[in-house]
């Protein structure tokens, strides 16, 4: 029971996907700490979803990059450049709580695991940039009123670009 006069609190779930609040709910919430990371993996694995995919995919407002992206990432990079056994003990080391035999790994595949996620961030900044107001704004400027949403997601898609181009400064420095 409320009583008269109190607030009501409704939650809308995970704050940390403002992409999923507005194509859910019709808003921005541009306070979000971050935003998922956007990598799509075709028929992902139980492990893959073990080691945080897609849910703890994160890239922060400060240019941070979750654990969990490199995760799925070094993860993914071993079953296609590796032996099976040293996926299988990445795995194994992520499901105990082996921290030191992870470190390993992600320090021996770092180039290859930080080319992957360069050329993610790449690819989806140009992606934003074809997005991006200037180019919306070109091709519907004479039907706004067809488009009532076009500025909502022309903030998002800058929301995102921005949280982008944060990790894209980071991932630069690593390199």
């Amino acid at each position: 029971d409320v009583a008269a006069g109190e607030p009501l609190v409704f939650s809308y779930g995970d704050s940390t996907n403002p992409s999923n609040l507005l194509a859910r709910y019709g808003f921005l919430d541009e306070s979000s700490a971050a935003t998922f990371c956007k990598y799509v993996i075709e028929n992902p694995t139980f492990e893959m979803f073990n080691l945080g995919y897609p849910s703890s995919m994160y890239f922060y407002n400060d240019g941070s990059i979750s654990n969990e992206v490199w995760d799925v990432l070094l993860y993914e990079l071993l079953k296609g450049t590796s032996s099976e056994e040293e996926q299988e003990a990445f795995y194994q080391a992520h499901m105990n709580g082996d921290e030191a035999t992870k470190q390993y790994y992600h320090e021996q595949y770092f180039p290859q695991t930080l080319a992957v996620l360069q050329k993610h961030v790449d690819y989806l900044m140009n992606e934003l940039e074809d997005l991006s107001d200037s180019s919306w704004r070109k091709t519907f400027r004479k039907d706004q009123d067809r488009h009532p949403r076009l500025p909502l997601l022309l903030r998002h898609n800058n929301f995102v670009r921005g949280i982008f181009e944060l990790v894209q400064q980071n991932l630069d420095g690593m390199a």
